[in-house]
């Protein structure tokens, strides 16, 4: 059987490898998980900022993982090919960029929010990953997007409900997922293409005007 290797050692591929990996090894190593774990209190009072990004790599459960990293592998297969039309090699830094921002970013309300909290906890790629998908989006907001490969909605539409949903969760939330991150991690991809790429927006625009219900 032959292997394409240049198909396996994408970026997505690696960043997909190293939270697997992490987050499987913190399943069963709670004291690993806390030191990873986004804890706003620790990142105040003991300048732990180190837990932006390594609160990314680690999960809930094994659902959760799945989840995320299901919607990595397609959503930011897509972004490396597009980064690297519109950038060049470059592209493979701004994905990176984009990701691991976007983890960083998202969890930045969260922590300004519960830094005198040494309760709260949060973890996941969420933040990444919804910055994957908006980036998506604002590059091909036409481009359906299915749920289950059955229910296919173009990714504007199906943006604006993971918008909505993500905000909705956040309000009533109450394990270690970071629903806020959905929401933040998403507004910040879109505004890390505009400003990498200003001619996305009016393109965006224009792909809208042209889009069709019943086409």
């Amino acid at each position: 059987m032959n292997v394409n290797l240049d198909s396996l050692l994408t970026v997505t591929n690696v960043l997909i490898g190293l939270t697997v990996i992490i987050s499987f090894y913190a399943f069963e190593r709670p004291d690993f998980l806390n030191k990873l774990i986004m804890n706003p209190y620790r990142v105040k009072h003991r300048r732990e900022y180190y837990r932006f990004i390594t609160s990314g790599f680690i999960h809930l459960d094994h659902i959760h993982i799945i989840f995320n990293m299901f919607s990595l592998y397609f959503f930011g297969t897509a972004m490396e090919s597009v980064f690297l039309v519109v950038f060049g090699p470059l592209g493979y830094v701004y994905f990176v960029a984009l990701y691991l921002l976007g983890i960083v970013v998202s969890d930045i309300p969260t922590f300004f929010k519960h830094q005198d909290n040494p309760r709260y906890n949060a973890l996941g790629a969420s933040g990444g990953v919804a910055s994957v998908i908006f980036a998506f989006v604002i590059f091909l907001p036409l481009e359906d997007i299915c749920i289950y490969f059955a229910f296919c909605f173009p990714g504007f539409i199906m943006g604006t409900a993971y918008l909505v949903f993500s905000w909705y969760q956040g309000k009533k939330a109450k394990d270690n997922i970071n629903h806020d991150a959905h929401l933040y991690g998403a507004l910040f991809g879109m505004v890390f293409c505009i400003v990498l790429y200003p001619r996305v927006l009016p393109e965006f625009i224009e792909q809208l005007k042209s889009w069709r219900m019943f086409d």
